[in-house]
């Protein structure tokens, strides 16, 4: 496998970018005291994460969306550090905290706050810089929650705008963030199977019946169908699958010692653009992505230690149609 030298062009969109505070004990015990065996706080948001993975990858990243100007300094130094370009818009308040605990068996629990409050100004001056970048960018990430203040039909407009202006939009959210974009048809899209059952808990098929009892498989065909061009789907352990014109292709990695799993999904996004910006055929493209994000639950925190563990791991994903 060989890694593009080049620099290649991406914009990440982290709406809702959070400051990551990740502690490790050997197990929850709901209602009482828990100790902490040890913590890290670090810049994070699912756009973020993929704009890390990206950079250290070798791509030319532009991060946007907002921030909030009370705890800015983190994602700040995390920028410079990568040589991430930093375009988000900067908001009143401080940009929330998520708690992540990561227990001994690696079960993680997710305490996610709902962030800061976006104005109507700043929404409109992050169009305007939306607009601005896509004059020289043809790659987008959109990923992660909303705040308060923007709408799922919001995103969703922004996505449709992006698709019309000719862009390849990665979209990676859940709830009605999800459901809103996958309307417009971003060019991909990547639901684990937990988002995936639950946005199908509400839809219909196209003869109109619940979609609720249906298969990974079905829902993510019935999706495809829609004029979505790359339906993603990861299966934590179990892999990834991917369906599009060529139709389903499914990777599995081999067993590994898990870590933490926080940031493995992001990974994966990260992977799946990355073989995108290079031109890489699919199967390249998802064995690589899926040693990525594989190679991800082995760590404390998001990036790449080692490309060549990544390229010696690629070899040994199974994939199949």
């Amino acid at each position: 496998m060989t890694i593009q030298l080049t620099k290649l062009k991406v914009v990440t969109v982290t709406l809702n970018p959070a400051l990551d505070l990740t502690g490790h004990l050997r197990m929850l015990t709901k209602g009482t005291v828990n100790q902490v065996q040890h913590c890290a706080l670090e810049p994070a948001g699912k756009g973020v994460n993929v704009a890390k993975v990206l950079a250290e990858l070798g791509a030319e990243v532009t991060a946007t969306g907002f921030l909030g100007i009370e705890n800015a300094a983190p994602f700040c130094q995390l920028f410079e550090r990568s040589n991430i370009t930093d375009k988000f818009i900067r908001v009143q308040g401080a940009t929330r905290i998520n708690v992540k605990l990561v227990e001994s068996s690696s079960q993680v629990s997710d305490i996610n706050f709902p962030g800061v409050s976006v104005s109507a100004a700043a929404i409109v001056e992050f169009e305007t810089m939306l607009a601005n970048l896509s004059l020289d960018h043809d790659v987008f990430v959109i990923a992660g929650s909303l705040p308060i203040g923007v709408t799922p039909e919001q995103c969703a407009n922004w996505i449709a705008q992006l698709q019309q202006a000719g862009k390849k939009v990665f979209f990676d959210s859940s709830n009605a963030a999800l459901s809103a974009g996958i309307v417009v048809q971003p060019w991909l899209i990547k639901p684990n199977d937990e988002e995936l059952a639950h946005w199908a808990e509400d839809a219909k098929d196209a003869d109109g019946a619940s979609m609720a009892d249906k298969t990974v498989v079905e829902i993510a065909e019935q999706l495809f169908g829609t004029g979505i061009t790359n339906v993603v789907v990861s299966l934590g352990p179990d892999g990834v699958m991917w369906l599009n014109h060529e139709g389903w292709l499914q990777a599995k990695p081999p067993t590994m010692d898990v870590v933490s799993t926080v940031g493995a999904g992001d990974t994966l996004v990260a992977g799946m653009c990355w073989g995108q910006l290079n031109n890489w055929d699919k199967n390249q493209t998802l064995s690589f992505a899926t040693a990525l994000s594989a190679l991800a639950v082995t760590q404390v925190g998001v990036g790449v230690n080692d490309i060549n563990e990544v390229i010696t791991l690629s070899e040994r994903i199974t994939i199949c149609e």
